[in-house]
């Protein structure tokens, strides 16, 4: 029987771990820069809900990408 070690699946799962982690990053980074503009969702325009919006969404993305990086890279090193 064949070695199920395939060293270009892991590669490709790294490679999609990365990027997956990037845009954790991005998020986190906006996240924090929406709250530091907004100083912490207290000076918003009037009718800018879209702040309250980001507020919430961008976090929850940063959460899932990062359990997806964490994932992947995970499923990289057993392979």
């Amino acid at each position: 029987m064949a070695s199920s070690k395939n060293p270009a699946l892991s590669i490709v799962f790294f490679v999609i771990a990365a990027v997956l982690a990037l845009l954790c990053a991005f998020f986190v980074f906006y996240t924090v820069r929406l709250l530091y503009v907004t100083e912490w969702l207290t000076a918003t325009r009037a009718g800018g809900r879209g702040a309250f919006f980001g507020a919430v969404v961008f976090p929850a993305l940063a959460i899932l990408f990062g359990l997806g990086a964490w994932r992947c890279a995970r499923a990289a090193r057993r392979i």
